[in-house]
């Protein structure tokens, strides 16, 4: 039987299922802030699983049998001419999953994704006052790469928007 310590740390990531779809939602709704969200939350019942959110751009990490997080990699555009850049278009990590290392892990993953999908660049978009985030991304490499000043009002504040990348 695992001791605690090693529950703990029983973490699995894996490719999204359509059946995930009720606990990324309710993770989005629990999670919701405006240190992260540009968008408004989640509704009950909405689905969480689109024609511009597929199922097979989402990487699910479980932590003790429970979805704890999630990271999507999606193309920025559907242009040719940057099909060999992909792009995070979330990441979320619920309050109990945080400081086992599965932001980390996530990202890594979605690295791995990315170029098994023929990616040779990794983009991202960061709120300029997130910055637990930021330091999660430039610990792992992804460069500051441009800023839109003020460019989101949030909450009554305007707010940066960071890109950040890295070549794979």
């Amino acid at each position: 039987m695992p001791t605690s310590a090693e529950a703990d740390t029983a973490t699995l990531i894996r490719p999204a299922r359509l059946e995930d779809g009720e606990a990324l939602n309710l993770l989005d709704r629990e999670t919701w802030s405006f240190l992260h969200a540009v968008a408004p939350p989640p509704e009950p019942g909405q689905p969480f699983f689109d024609e511009r959110h597929p199922v097979g751009d989402l990487l699910v990490a479980e932590a003790d049998g429970e979805v704890a997080g999630y990271v999507r990699v999606a193309r920025p555009t559907p242009l040719a001419a940057n099909a060999h850049v992909l792009q995070i278009q979330g990441l979320v990590l619920s309050e109990r999953a945080r400081g086992r290392g599965l932001g980390k892990a996530l990202m890594r993953a979605a690295e791995d994704q990315a170029r098994r999908r023929g990616a040779r660049r990794l983009t991202l978009r960061v709120l300029g006052h997130n910055a637990p985030a930021r330091a999660l991304y430039a610990s792992l490499g992804y460069a500051v790469e441009g800023i839109l000043p003020e460019e989101m009002l949030l909450d009554g504040a305007y707010v940066d928007d960071v890109l950040m990348g890295k070549f794979l």
